[in-house]
Parts: structure tokens; C-alpha cells; sequence
């Protein structure tokens, strides 16, 4: 069920009362273009902000008091907590992620001076891989920030955001997912090197062509553990291959420096962990030329090739997402397809000639419908701007 911004307004009231004066503010979510598995291991990124996210109201308190309530786990009911007692807890469900935002800002120095009432609703679809939980992530940071009048920029909301899944949470991810949501500008993607968080905004410009999402509706149960496990892995490799050639990251080898030291990583697993990364790192900067270059066929080409790494070297991929990849490249009018997210099942993005996108949802959807017996759901999305208040 979708809801207007007046909808939740007059929830808000209803929940908590409709004195003072709450505040709407909006951080989306995002899918990466290409780059995958790169902003831990010091590469670039290619990812943009989309027009789905996640909305909050927030409203003061006198007391140390929070409370949470969100429109996608009305199950839960109000969650009460207060800012003395912000520890993980599983019981306390997806309030973990903004609790571990209001822990990030007092361990930073950002001290709360009061609770909150706090309403939440999103329109990412659950597990889908669009980055929920950054989106939410970041939503809380600019709150917290507007409503108590802290003085921190967006790039470092979205590392507090990061700060918090890593060390609250216990999720080892990078920074894309946060900058995109925090950064994000209409019609245009960020190339950020992850290394040294220098970027630009590159246009988005594809002729007769839409970006197409497809959702497999599948999420596998390992994504947590193998995630750290891919991270830990990229890790070990980056440390042998530092005993032979002066690197700070992986991102900082080309494809040939790669092949001419990759010897030194002894576990050949680590070693193809490490040939993702080096190999993406590159795709991404030459996707990006392609782009600026309006040559559309070469940047799809990138993608495919993309996901063949993340199905045959990082292992990120899944059977549902290779078969929505597979079935793509068979469709006329299809540019180019792959997994993108943290893997593990989620979605696929896709470069679909717009007079193609039709034919390309019935004929994917069918095929998919018959050999796995799941309803992928399909998203022709616009790219929009990173997190900021509502009127």
C-alpha cells in the first residue's frame, strides 16, 4: 500500500499526538550501474539515487525518550526506547538501523540532547537489494541533524550511516550505498572513487534507452555472513599481494599488474576475489568513458561482463538472478544486464532500448514465471536527488 505525504502526517498525529510541528524529510534509495563489490577494496563506484526511498517524520521530545513506528512493520507497534539504552537488539527489528545512527552521533561527539517521535514508511521493495537500510540510514542522520542543528555535512552523514551498519549492525559494507542515498542528483549517476571519496556527478544520457530494474523476489539466507565472508577474503588477498607490489587497496592495480603478481595470493578462491575487484575497478572507469561518450553498446557490453564475474569470480550472484541476466541478453533491444547490490539473489538492472522495455518485461517475466516458478516484479525507474527535507 503506497501512502501520501498528508497520510502520514495524520498518522503521525494519530500515533503521537498532533501538537508542535513534525518535520517530512526523504532519503532514497539506489542502484549501481556498475562497480560491484569495489567500494570496500578502494575502486570506484557507479551508482545512482532513485525516486523510491524511504519517508520520516520526526518530531522532539523534552525527555530521552524515542520512539519508533514504521507503516512496513505495523505488526511491531510503537517501539520505545531511549537514548541511554541504544544497543543492538534483535528483538528491536529494523529500529536497529536508526538506533545505531543516534549511537554513531554520540560516540562522534554529536551528543542528542532529547528523544523523538519518529514515523517511518518506504517504498523500496523488502530484499529487494536497493539499499533499504542505507536509505533509512541516512533518512535518520539528516533528521537528527536538521532537528537538533548539528553541523555535519552530507558525505558525512552518509559515512555515520556506514559507521553504524558496520559497528551497530554487523555488516561489513562499504560506503556506496550511503553516499548514493545521501548524494544522489536527479538524471545524473556518482563516479566516486571509494578510495579517497573524490567524485563527480556524470550524466545519465541514453538516448531511446530506459534503466529497467528487475526484482527475482528471491533473497538467499547467507547474504549477511557471505557478504563479511567476500569482504574478509578480498582482505587476505590485498595483504599478500602487499608483500610483493606497493598497494594501499586492490582498486589501486590494473588488469596487467594484476596478472603479473596474482601468484602471490596462495588460495586461489582469495585469488579470484581479487581479480573481481581489480578487473571491476576498471570496467567501472571504462564504463564511465563510454558513457561520456554516448556509446551505449560498449557500457552494456561492460555490464554483461560485469556479471560474469560476479557469477564466476566473487560468487555473488545466484540462480535467479544468472537466469534474469541470461534471459536479458537474449532480448533484442537489450544493451546490457547484471546482478547489482550485495548479491545473493535481489535484482538485476538492465539497459533496455525504450521501445524494447515492453516486449522485455513480457518475455523476461514469462520465462522466468516457467523455469523457477517466482513472479519477478520489473521497475522502469528515473533517477532522482540524494536525501533532503519535504515541504
Amino acid at each position: 500500500m503506497e501512502f501520501t505525504l498528508d497520510q502520514l502526517k495524520e498518522t503521525f498525529a494519530g500515533l503521537y499526538g498532533a501538537e508542535g510541528e513534525p518535520k517530512a524529510y526523504f532519503a532514497p534509495g539506489r542502484v549501481n550501474l556498475i562497480g560491484e563489490h569495489t567500494d570496500y577494496n578502494g575502486g570506484h563506484v557507479f551508482p545512482c539515487a532513485l525516486t523510491i526511498g524511504t519517508y520520516g517524520i520526526i518530531r522532539p521530545r523534552a525527555d530521552r525518550t524515542v520512539r519508533f513506528y514504521s507503516l512496513n512493520f505495523e505488526d511491531m507497534g510503537v517501539v520505545t526506547t531511549s537514548l541511554d539504552e541504544l544497543v543492538p537488539d534483535d528483538a528491536a527489528g529494523w529500529t536497529n538501523y536508526p538506533k545505531g545512527v543516534m549511537w554513531t552521533f554520540e560516540k562522534r561527539g554529536s551528543h542528542l540532547p532529547a528523544g523523538a517521535d519518529i514515523l517511518i514508511y518506504g517504498d523500496i521493495p523488502a530484499g529487494s537489494g536497493l539499499s533499504s537500510s542505507a536509505s533509512l540510514e541516512v533518512l535518520t542522520g539528516l533528521m537528527l541533524r536538521d532537528t537538533f542543528g548539528f553541523d555535519i555535512s552530507m558525505a558525512d552523514l552518509a559515512l555515520i550511516g556506514q559507521y553504524s551498519e558496520n559497528n551497530f549492525n554487523g555488516m561489513n559494507c562499504g560506503i556506496m550505498d550511503q553516499f548514493a542515498s545521501a548524494m544522489g542528483k536527479k538524471d545524473c549517476a556518482i563516479f566516486l572513487d571509494t578510495n579517497t571519496l573524490k567524485y563527480e556527478y556524470a550524466p545519465v544520457k541514453l538516448p531511446d534507452a530506459r534503466i529497467v530494474i528487475t526484482n527475482s523476489k528471491v533473497k538467499h539466507s547467507l547474504v549477511s555472513s557471505a557478504y563479511n565472508d567476500r569482504r574478509r577474503e578480498s582482505e587476505t588477498a590485498l595483504r599478500e599481494l602487499q608483500a610483493v607490489v606497493d598497494i594501499r587497496t586492490l582498486g589501486d592495480l590494473t588488469e596487467a599488474q594484476f596478472e603479473q603478481y596474482k601468484d602471490a595470493v596462495k588460495d586461489p578462491v582469495c585469488r579470484r576475489r581479487a581479480k573481481h575487484a581489480v578487473y571491476e575497478n576498471q570496467r567501472t572507469i571504462h564504463a564511465v568513458e563510454a558513457l561520456k561518450a554516448n556509446d551505449i553498446v560498449t557500457f552494456g557490453k561492460l555490464i554483461n561482463e560485469s556479471h560474469i564475474s560476479l557469477r564466476d569470480d566473487y560468487e555473488t550472484s545466484c540462480p535467479e538472478t544468472d537466469l534474469l541476466a541470461e534471459l536479458a541478453w537474449a532480448v533484442p533491444g537489450v544493451y546490457g544486464s547484471r546482478i547489482t547490490g550485495g548479491g545473493f539473489g535481489g535484482c538485476t538492472v538492465s539497459i533496455v532500448k525504450t521501445g524494447s522495455v515492453d516486449a522485455f518485461i513480457r518475455t523476461v517475466g514469462d520465462a522466468y514465471r516457467e523455469k523457477t516458478g517466482h513472479a519477478a516484479e520489473f521497475y522502469v525507474v528515473d533517477i532522482g536527488d540524494g536525501a533532503h527535507a519535504l515541504a
